[in-house]
């Protein structure tokens, strides 16, 4: 009898749990780095094109999803409401996503998400909004962030991404602006204008980036510290290639875009540099071994890959070296694998979004090659999948996750510790966002201890966000005793509390740190000097000309001695030393006071938008289509495209309509600089949903945005120089395009 009920009761127990029915995804054509597993955590059906992942204190994994994008090579379909984020979860905790569900729908093309603020922050262009999130996963409360954060049209250059910085606020890839709620009220402020798809931030806060055809650019110094003087325009330390190497290693001849331009493939049809590169990612997980701790890892999707880079600080600088030759970190052949974004997770593994879709260049930029190259080899037929892998190391332990929203205060503060950079970066921001000052001793011990100094940063970062417990007394204190990365920190802290009252003191402090002759602790000094200075030049005019010549052949530390100086007299220039050290900064000066003569600021702090051009056709086609690479403003970008504003090369008009219709390829000059951009511009010509009429209104638009003597080309124009083709596919060279124009007069 005891036997019967023991049976019984097992057959109860067992039917009670429920069978969840998990996909099985084939991983064969993948190669991972040894030492590494790869694993699908998620996968169709329960996900389609997803962007971008983020993960809540459950572990449940939220999910934007962009199904309109690339239905087709024509792109049908794309500004349907068919976009939506997802809750993706485990319910039966065996590591394999088994069910979903939908926390918004009807989205045209949402692009970023992030859990913040107890919420989440998403975009469906062209806003960004913010919602609260009920007890049953229902979206409450729901407000309007930013009415102009994203135009609408191809995403692959618009704003996205979402990234919370150590400095509290959250920046994006494509845009000149940076977010943040204090109080309960949004706040929207310039910043520098970084990258194309993806952004990311090292221990230290420095920002990460990149554009198609360059895998990695990153600036040498925190967010914002060369854009405090609003009329200069630096070019030296931030957007800068970390890295010259642009070589891929694809293990299998993959389509791309531009295969049809000679040296982008070699003779066994495989890609040799970087096409659409995106969606770098600093490593800062605790989950992998030591040797890669703030490796950036790269998406390459063109070639189903994933590229490792090793960082190196150098006190003012960064670089980057590939970690192999003729290897990536993840490689396939599998052309469905489309990484488009990284993330660290709560255990410190890395986790790929792999959009997994057959064509993923845009309809507007898609070349006939690749367009024919789609449908021969059925590229266009993945158009239904989406998955979410998982990249773990088999020589490290993933970190156990903490319960952040059963958290007490005390404990947040203790997390700041953490050895996952993911589980810091979380606590920080609860502390700041649930105003928790009643834990200010504890991080004020935190950033007086020096044993940590990456912990000692985040106490700083959260004590200045929740306005409370710093002073200029217990940052002086700090910089005195601390490592170089901590002293910066406490050096841009200390300008909240510049009063008549602190200026002596903070003479002397900087006299003497000075005095270790450190680069990273100099390079702050000389983005603080000017600040300090107003109004008390000769104090510290000594100090200047000490950083002069200490770097006078370094144009990060001129720039960030510019930077403060907005608002200085003339006279201050007079009085620095004449000796050769004041070349780089005198130039840098004049430009500034042209600039500021004209009223000229730097357009990051002019546009409150993505742009304000007029909504004419022409301007609206030039968004969606050209500023992408040209930029709203016509000032191009940099390794991506030359800028259009009064360039030679805008007319006559006939020449303009040729570039938009047959592309570009070659060296070209504009305005005296020689621009060797490693990539042919497309032409329009082939895609079927521009007529006439709209190449003849972008030509009219750039023509009179861009030109002091506009003037448009007619339609009928358009349709006669639609058969004036160039020698060779990919475009006219600029030489062959002035000797036809010459046949067209």
């Amino acid at each position: 009898m005891h036997k019967f009920f023991v049976f019984i009761l097992i057959v109860l127990t067992t039917s009670c749990k429920k069978n969840y029915e998990e996909p099985t995804i084939s991983l064969e054509g993948y190669e991972i780095e040894e030492g590494f597993e790869l694993s699908v955590i998620a996968s169709e059906p329960f996900l389609e094109a997803p962007v971008q992942i983020d993960f809540d204190s459950k572990g449940r994994i939220w999910v934007a999803e962009m199904n309109g994008f690339m239905r087709d090579v024509d792109g049908t379909g794309e500004n349907r409401p068919t976009g939506t984020i997802k809750i993706l979860e485990d319910l039966d905790q065996d590591g394999v996503v088994d069910h979903s569900k939908i926390f918004i729908d009807s989205l045209v093309m949402p692009r970023a998400l992030a859990m913040a603020y107890g919420g989440l922050l998403y975009v469906e262009p062209p806003n960004l909004y913010f919602v609260e999130i009920d007890e049953n996963d229902q979206p409450v409360n729901r407000v309007l962030v930013d009415s102009l954060y994203a135009l609408e049209g191809n995403p692959e250059y618009q704003p996205n991404g979402l990234r919370l910085n150590i400095d509290n606020w959250f920046y994006n890839a494509g845009s000149h602006f940076k977010y943040q709620r204090k109080n309960g009220e949004w706040i929207k402020k310039p910043t520098t204008y970084r990258g194309q798809w993806g952004v990311s931030q090292d221990n230290f806060g420095r920002l990460y980036y990149n554009n198609n055809s360059t895998q990695l650019l990153g600036d040498y110094i925190l967010p914002n510290r060369l854009v405090r003087n609003e009329y200069m325009i630096p070019n030296k330390g931030v957007n800068q290639k970390l890295t010259k190497d642009q070589n891929v290693y694809p293990i299998h001849a993959a389509r791309v875009n531009r295969g049809y331009v000679d040296g982008v493939l070699n003779k066994d049809s495989l890609l040799l540099e970087v096409t659409a590169a995106c969606a770098p990612l600093v490593y800062r997980g605790s989950a992998f071994p030591a040797n890669y701790d703030q490796n950036v890892f790269v998406c390459i999707p063109e070639i189903n890959a994933i590229k490792r880079n090793i960082l190196s600080f150098e006190g003012n600088k960064v670089v980057a070296k590939q970690a192999w030759n003729n290897k990536e970190f993840l490689a396939s052949t599998d052309e469905g694998f489309r990484p488009v974004n990284l993330s660290v997770g709560p255990d410190g593994s890395m986790y790929v979004v792999d959009m997994h879709r057959g064509v993923i260049q845009h309809n507007a930029f898609l070349s006939p090659y690749l367009k024919k190259k789609a449908k021969e080899f059925k590229l266009d037929t993945i158009v239904t999948s989406g998955r979410i892998l998982k990249i773990t190391s088999k020589l490290s332990k993933v970190s156990e996750i903490p319960n952040l929203d059963e958290a007490s205060s005390s404990e947040l503060v203790a997390l700041l510790s953490h050895e996952n950079g993911y589980v810091r970066d979380q606590a920080q921001h609860r502390l700041v966002y649930k105003g928790s000052n009643d834990v200010v001793p504890l991080l004020k011990d935190l950033a007086n201890d020096t044993q940590s100094p990456i912990a000692q940063i985040h106490a700083l970062n959260t004590l200045n966000g929740l306005g409370e417990g710093l002073s200029f007394e217990i940052l002086s204190e700090i910089t005195r005793k601390s490592q170089p990365d901590v002293v910066a920190h406490a050096i841009v802290l200390l300008e909240n509390f510049r009063e008549k009252s602190n200026i002596d003191q903070a003479h002397q402090l900087f006299e003497g740190l000075s005095e270790k002759a450190d680069k990273t602790i100099d390079l702050y000094l000389a983005s603080t000097l000017g600040y300090w200075s107003k109004g008390q030049q000769n104090q510290f005019l000594p100090l200047f000309n000490t950083l002069q010549n200490r770097y006078k052949n370094n144009p990060v530390v001129q720039e960030a001695l510019m930077s403060g100086m907005e608002e200085l007299e003339p006279q201050f220039l007079a009085s620095i030393e004449d000796n050769e050290s004041n070349e780089a900064f005198e130039e840098l000066w004049e430009k500034n006071q042209m600039r500021q003569a004209k009223d000229e600021k730097n357009p990051i702090y002019v546009r409150n938008g993505s742009s304000q051009d007029s909504r004419t056709k022409g301007a609206k086609l030039y968004r969606q289509i050209c500023a992408a690479c040209h930029q709203a403003d016509g000032t191009g970008a940099e390794g991506l495209a030359p800028p259009l504003a009064n360039s030679e090369h805008i007319l006559p008009s006939e020449k303009l309509g040729l570039i938009i219709l047959h592309g570009l390829r070659g060296p070209i000059d504009v305005n005296g600089v020689h621009y060797d951009i490693n990539h042919a511009m497309p032409g329009l010509n082939s895609n079927e949903t521009l007529s006439d009429k709209d190449i003849s209104a972008i030509v009219s638009y750039v023509s009179n945005a861009f030109s002091k003597y506009p003037k448009g080309l007619r339609e009928k124009k358009v349709k006669e120089l639609r058969d004036v083709t160039p020698k060779e596919d990919g475009g006219f060279t600029i030489e062959e395009l002035d000797e036809t124009l010459k046949t067209l007069k």
